[in-house]
């Protein structure tokens, strides 16, 4: 207990104690709300924001550091550095969450969890080239911290710098890695919800746990790690693949053919994993003829083993191009949920090819048709609901003022001869169906996952376009090559559906709509670079030029 003897300056150092303790709260104070002030968007982060609540039960005598900062540390360090600027929201809830506990060190230096991190991010960066995320100060404070195996003090500068940049450098790399690039994904056409992760939760939950080498912070789609591994693999083929370019040919090489060219594509072909052996002779022969039907299968060609100009093409891309092509289909990676074995449909326009999946395993495949270039199939998910047999086709109004109008002056007995008829009349408008019927533009059958682009899956009388490589025809909505098939999958757990009823149905005078039991979600998507499950690396043509305008965004820096 501290006693005095003198009033006067026992009342003059009270005084003084109490204004020193008042200044050093408010100069806090000044310097949080400064922070806040600087960093927020808008006044409606107060009403919005639900601050994270502080655990007081974790102090000096309970926690396992017993190594606490001081909270005006980490106001002045986010001042200083405005790289971190984005993740301020992440740092305050983490150290108010844990009462300033530190995260990256305790009573005896640097925490196994920090050489974890570093070690994880410096892979990243070698495996991708990618230097964005490199912090230099980061990197030399670590080794000085680590070198010699230093115990520091807790209050050495060093030491607090250290463990704020190592939090920052956590936020910056599990937000590149995991979350992707702040792009606005709407903008690039893309409607499929991002994939929402919190960082804040992210970084607890990774000091608290022990992971293996190679293994991701967090659930990733399945493609994520195969095209992180097909990008290692590429920066190594970049120094290795030739530089000169395939004359482009008038006449296509097959089997028996013999040329210098053929050489050349055998080099590339056996760097790119296509071709087996070292053969580099000038003969065209079974082998290469093989080589070349995987190589056209991988990227989407005619697979009929003649190397065309096509072909050629596709051998003179640079590697650089396809690196670039991975990364991007990486970012949209990094968008996509992660896989979790339930039952979905995928359709990927890019490759025109529409994948059911169920319990983690591809268990159907068929063709199907997108809309063309200036009819965008948009990108988006939504929840198959209903199974329309023998559907109307109420024809869009935009097609009606182009197409149908147009044809109905030429022809008076145009609606007829193609079973349609008027309905009505909306802002000037007539309101056109298609009845049902071979003849209808649906097909026999359609299927509905309700969203606001009056996209669907459906049937269409026009079978002969599901033999052409590029099948971008439709307005679009998407035409599948086995209506039927699709019907008794989606049927199969209702005992009152089998093969029989399903082929009734189809071929009835007015359409019959079926309610699933259970909805499917179906993912619209735009890969242009994937692995099958085979293994296999696909590349794909960018034919709505979405590839273009991420790497636009992606690599402008």
């Amino acid at each position: 207990m501290w006693v005095c003897c003198n009033k006067s300056t026992c009342k003059c150092m009270v005084s003084k104690i109490v204004k020193y303790y008042i200044h050093r709260i408010m100069i806090r104070n000044l310097l949080g709300l400064l922070l806040l002030v600087l960093t927020l968007p808008s006044c409606n982060y107060f009403k919005s924001k639900k601050l994270m609540a502080r655990d007081t039960t974790i102090n000096h005598l309970t926690s396992f550091n017993s190594v606490f900062l001081d909270s005006v540390h980490v106001d002045s360090f986010l001042l200083k550095h405005p790289e971190f600027k984005a993740f301020t929201e992440q740092f305050r809830d983490f150290y108010t969450h844990r009462n300033y506990e530190y995260a990256w060190f305790d009573s005896s230096g640097l925490a196994e969890q920090a050489h974890n991190f570093i070690n994880l991010q410096s892979n990243y960066i070698t495996d991708f080239a990618d230097s964005s995320i490199y912090n230099p100060v980061l990197e030399e404070l670590f080794q000085n911290l680590y070198s010699g195996n230093v115990r520091p003090a807790m209050g050495d500068p060093k030491v607090i710098q250290a463990e704020l940049l190592l939090t920052g450098q956590f936020f910056r790399y599990a937000a590149k890695v995991y979350k992707g690039s702040d792009i606005d994904a709407a903008k690039l056409g893309w409607y499929i919800p991002r994939k929402k992760i919190d960082l804040t939760v992210l970084l607890d939950s990774t000091l608290k746990s022990q992971l293996a080498e190679g293994e991701p912070l967090v659930p990733v789609n399945a493609q994520y790690q195969k095209l992180q591994d097909q990008v290692a693999k590429y920066l190594v083929l970049e120094k290795q693949f030739p530089k000169d370019k395939i004359t482009p040919v008038k006449k296509s090489f097959k089997k028996g053919d013999t040329t210098y060219a053929i050489t050349q594509i055998k080099k590339r072909l056996q760097l790119l994993g296509d071709m087996p052996g070292s053969d580099t002779s000038q003969l065209f022969d079974t082998v290469l003829e093989n080589a070349a039907k995987l190589f056209q299968r991988r990227m989407g060609l005619t697979e009929d083993g003649v190397i065309g100009n096509k072909m050629i093409t596709e051998l003179n891309t640079p590697i650089s191009w396809r690196i670039r092509q991975l990364l991007v289909n990486m970012e949209r990676v990094r968008w996509m949920p992660a896989e979790r074995g339930s039952r979905f449909i995928l359709v990927n326009i890019p490759e025109y090819k529409l994948h059911v999946m169920d319990s983690g395993r591809q268990i159907m495949d068929m063709n199907v048709i997108v809309g063309t270039a200036a009819n965008n199939t948009v990108i988006f998910s939504g929840n198959l609901k209903y199974v329309v047999f023998s559907p109307y086709w109420n024809v869009p109004s935009s097609i009606v003022r182009k197409e149908m109008l147009p044809a109905i002056s030429r022809n008076r007995n145009y609606l007829s001869r193609n079973n349609m008829e008027i309905t009505g009349y909306s802002g000037g408008l007539p309101e056109i169906r298609q009845k049902p019927g071979p003849t209808n533009a649906l097909g026999l059958v359609k299927f509905l996952f309700p969203n606001n682009f009056n996209i669907y899956l459906h049937d269409t009388p026009n079978r002969e376009l599901f033999s052409s490589t590029t099948r971008s025809f439709s307005h679009g909505c998407i035409r599948i090559s086995e209506p039927k098939k699709m019907a008794e999958y989606l049927l199969r757990d209702d005992q009152s559906w089998n093969s029989e009823t399903i082929d009734s149905a189809m071929h009835l005078a007015k359409e019959k709509w079926v309610t699933l039991n259970k909805t499917v979600p179906v993912y619209v998507v735009y890969f242009t670079a994937w692995v099958d499950r085979n293994g296999l690396l696909n590349f794909r043509n960018d034919i709505y030029k979405h590839d273009t305008k991420m790497a636009e965004k992606l690599f402008t820096r």
